[in-house]
């Protein structure tokens, strides 16, 4: 079972290095009298603590000798800490405690759906053209495993994002399809810019306005969510046995470009987004970015069944024209589909929050097509190292997530900008995903993390647009294992960067709803996905 652990403000670190200095061991006994962790009581738990000032761990919490109790504690760290508190991780993570298991009689069925928006339909949440054409549609595509427990579904889409409430409702549906339970759905995005960003929560808010266009058809939304359960339950009569698993990997050349640059205060000097014709923006380096698509697949027998390719930069050539397209890495999959019609290749966008493809794309046409072939070139390039071994082992594990909203976000304020006649669609549209965020939080409806470990290869599962960082740490987290990361799931948050970020400021900051504390809870949540998997 993975540890709960307790994060401490700074402030606090004056009460333990009392406690400290009582206990040579480096460990103080508590009684955890009830320890309520979503519900469930706990009793006899070590409690492992983690300074965030340190980010080391100095004393274990033991409930076998007690020396006080977890109220006298909160009380005595609240007044050292000034009034601070704490913040304690068992009330922001929940995770799952799901065995390993034996993947003998594993089968899996694939299944696809058309989530094209109609024209019309707003694109990226209402603040460039609604769809005026299709220049390729956009799909849902994804996978249901039977066999090992209750069923699992993952399924990437290509929208821009699935927030709050709604992508609640979407992992219902494909869990009620599946005959499983939403804990176990895992559902992200490939984030292309024209097409929806479907947040059910944010367009009641605008609708309750009276004079704002829709930021999404409601009605779309449920029918493609009618069309996936469809599509999965389709699924589930033709599963096939699944008897071997097997990962590659390709360095990708000249697509991702790191967005953020520092000048000499600390704080974002130049920023390069999709796309830049800018040759000084150009000439700066890639810097820091993941150069490898990584490649997942499944056997039946010596048949593949499935590849999933993940790659993390934002996955836009050009936008903004109203016209549909699931870009180029919707387009390489799809030639390499053609190319090998036996198998569902799936994409997935890994952690790309701050990572683009600016440096190498122009927004021109001819660039679509030179990233294109370059995903392309780097899915066949993974392939041809994949290696088949046997399934034997299969764990699903998840947490629950709840994030602290950004203190920069004033809700009165906020709420204000809604109002204002005078801010235009896009001014009023955003601040209302900032307040159905906000609300979401204090209804506390976690944001679900989970991970798919088989064999040696894990699938991990983050929310919104997570900075490229919380991709590498899970790979440092799990250096043994074989780690592919898609990010964009619930994009309630809309971006998370690292704790580092927030005083730097950029773009990226400015729409990130969650707090700088973030950073903590998101690592956190990784390690425990990936720790019972690490030897």
């Amino acid at each position: 079972m993975t540890i709960p652990t307790i994060v401490l403000t700074s402030s606090a670190l004056r009460l333990f290095q009392s406690l400290r200095a009582c206990s040579p061991a480096a460990s103080v006994n508590e009684s955890l009298d009830a320890v309520e962790t979503h519900g469930a009581v706990d009793y006899g738990q070590q409690w492992q603590i983690d300074l965030l000032t340190t980010g080391s761990s100095c004393m274990t919490f033991d409930s076998a000798n007690p020396l006080f109790s977890r109220r006298d504690f909160l009380t005595h760290a609240s007044a050292v800490a000034g009034g601070a508190g704490v913040v304690a991780l068992w009330d922001r993570i929940a995770w799952s405690d799901s065995p390993t298991i034996s993947a003998r009689g594993l089968q899996m069925a694939t299944f696809r759906f058309d989530a094209t928006p109609p024209k019309g339909h707003g694109c990226c949440g209402g603040w460039i053209k609604p769809v005026e054409a299709v220049d390729d549609p956009q799909e849902g595509l994804g996978f249901v495993l039977v066999g090992a427990g209750k069923p699992v579904v993952v399924c990437t889409i290509d929208w821009t994002g699935i927030l709050n409430s709604g992508h609640v409702e979407f992992r219902q549906a494909l869990a009620d399809a599946a005959g499983t339970t939403p804990d176990r759905v895992a559902l992200q995005c490939v984030h292309q810019h024209n097409a929806p960003f479907a947040c059910p929560d944010t367009q009641k808010i605008l609708t309750a306005e009276g004079d704002l266009p829709a930021t999404l058809d409601v009605d779309f939304f449920r029918r493609t969510i009618a069309a996936a359960a469809s599509a999965v339950k389709s699924a589930l009569g033709q599963v096939k046995p699944v008897t071997h698993v097997a990962h590659g990997q390709a360095r990708v050349k000249e697509v991702a470009s790191n967005r953020r640059f520092l000048g000499e205060d600390g704080k974002i000097s130049s920023w390069r987004g999709s796309a830049t014709k800018d040759a000084k923006l150009q000439a700066l380096p890639e810097g820091l970015i993941d150069p490898f698509l990584k490649t997942v697949a499944f056997y039946s027998g010596e048949r593949k069944l499935a590849a999933l390719h993940y790659y993390a930069c934002h996955p836009m050539s050009y936008y903004g024209d109203g016209r549909v397209t699931a870009d180029f890495p919707g387009l390489a999959r799809r030639r390499r589909q053609q190319d090998d019609p036996g198998a569902l290749h799936i994409y997935f966008t890994g952690a790309a929050g701050n990572i683009a493809a600016g440096k190498y794309n122009e927004g021109t046409p001819e660039s679509r097509r030179r990233l294109t072939d370059r995903i392309f070139e780097a899915i066949t390039a993974s392939e041809q190292s994949l290696t088949p071994q046997a399934v034997e082992t299969f764990a699903w594990q998840t947490a629950d997530l709840h994030l602290v909203p950004n203190p920069a976000f004033d809700a009165a304020r906020t709420e204000a900008q809604i109002h204002d006649k005078k801010a235009g669609a896009a001014g009023r549209s955003r601040p209302a995903f900032v307040i159905a965020f906000q609300k979401r939080c204090e209804q506390r409806i976690p944001i679900v993390l989970s991970a798919l470990h088989l064999n040696d290869v894990s699938l991990l599962h983050l929310p919104a647009e997570s900075f490229l960082e919380y991709q590498l740490r899970a790979q440092e987290a799990a250096p043994k294992r074989f780690v592919a990361t898609a990010a964009y799931g619930d994009g309630g948050p809309w971006y998370i960067p690292v704790k580092e970020a927030y005083p730097q400021g950029g773009y990226e900051v400015s729409v990130a709803f969650s707090s700088d504390q973030s950073d903590a809870f998101m690592t956190k949540a990784i390690q425990g996905l990936l720790a019972p998997q690490t030897t």
